[in-house]
């Protein structure tokens, strides 16, 4: 297994760097007011498809050989990384074919047929997504792009860290502590990756999905119970990647949990208070944060926001139960 290393982060971003957005770090003084420190957003939202994938999967499809393009790529995801893979399919003119759950929220299946993508669903407690991608490449061939598990794609999510420490030294802030939404532990890889020593990298899960703070403990993969249904959808990985576990495991200070109703409440907060559409699984670290599992009075605290393709209804709801 060959892991991914800080060199590989910086390729990444130049290789990027046409295509995606360079989302800004925004101070919030709201946070700052409620921590007794400071707060920076990392708004991944705001980046193409709406969530941090667009990153992972542009590298990852740019380092396909001309040769191999006309096969076109698959890809299983529950909708962000299904976004992120036929945005970066349409930017380099190939096709792309999404495995999908048929539960998935309607804004991802709409966002990725919207982007040329040909979507098959399966269903979620009874298919194995893999299997049917298998499928799929078995009759039709093409370059299958994994969801976190693969050292490129980790690369590619680390140009997000690399984004953090640059625009923080021109503020003139040094982060001491980064929050990291977690599911297969991609983006926190690649996060940590890129941060090196610069700042202590925390990944956060959902409640019965906090496989890498199991792992972690573990010091080797472990899978969380994964029930019942996490209400973020896009971090409902029992288990993190190989790849992903393997850059991470020497890299992240810990791991945190939160609860569906933190989830739901840190929704409801990025709408009402800071003017921001997160899904529940964007709003891990923010969740985190607002219920108290980490210290940030007197200190730098960075929250990557990674996605906001959330059902219209899921954010009206949480902020009709939690008014900030």
């Amino acid at each position: 297994m060959s892991l991914p290393v800080y060199e590989d982060v910086l390729a990444a971003a130049a290789r990027i760097a046409p295509h995606a957005v360079r989302t800004p770090l925004l101070q919030s003084p709201a946070l700052d007011a409620l921590t007794g420190g400071r707060v920076l957003l990392k708004p991944e939202m705001l980046q193409r498809t709406g969530s941090f994938k667009f990153r992972g999967a542009a590298n990852r499809i740019g380092l396909i050989p001309e040769a191999e393009r006309a096969r076109g790529v698959v890809a299983f995801s529950s909708g962000n990384h299904a976004q992120g893979v036929a945005a970066a399919a349409q930017v380099f003119g190939i096709c792309a074919v999404i495995v999908m759950p048929a539960d998935a929220p309607r804004a991802k299946i709409e966002g990725t047929r919207a982007l040329g993508a040909e979507i098959i669903f399966y269903d979620r407690l009874g298919e194995d997504r893999e299997a049917v991608a298998a499928d799929v490449l078995a009759k039709r061939g093409g370059t299958l792009i994994r969801p976190f598990d693969d050292a490129q794609l980790v690369a590619g999510q680390g140009t997000v860290g690399l984004e953090i420490l640059e625009d923080a030294r021109v503020a003139g802030l040094t982060p001491d502590q980064i929050l990291v939404p977690c599911g297969g532990g991609g983006l926190t890889a690649g996060i940590a990756l890129a941060v090196g020593g610069a700042a202590k990298v925390f990944a956060v899960e959902p409640e019965n999905f906090d496989g890498m703070g199991r792992s972690l403990a573990a010091g080797a993969r472990a899978a969380a119970p994964a029930t019942p249904v996490s209400v973020a959808d896009s971090l409902m990985s029992p288990k993190p990647g190989a790849i992903p576990f393997g850059v991470a495991a020497p890299r992240l200070a810990g791991a945190l949990t939160v609860s569906d109703d933190e989830l739901l409440a840190a929704v409801s907060f990025a709408f009402r208070r800071l003017k921001l559409v997160a899904e529940p699984g964007g709003a891990a670290a923010l969740a985190a944060l607002l219920a108290g599992k980490i210290a940030a009075k007197d200190r730098v605290t960075v929250l990557v926001l990674s996605g906001g393709n959330a059902d219209v209804e899921t954010v009206a709801d949480a902020a009709a139960r939690f008014p900030a």
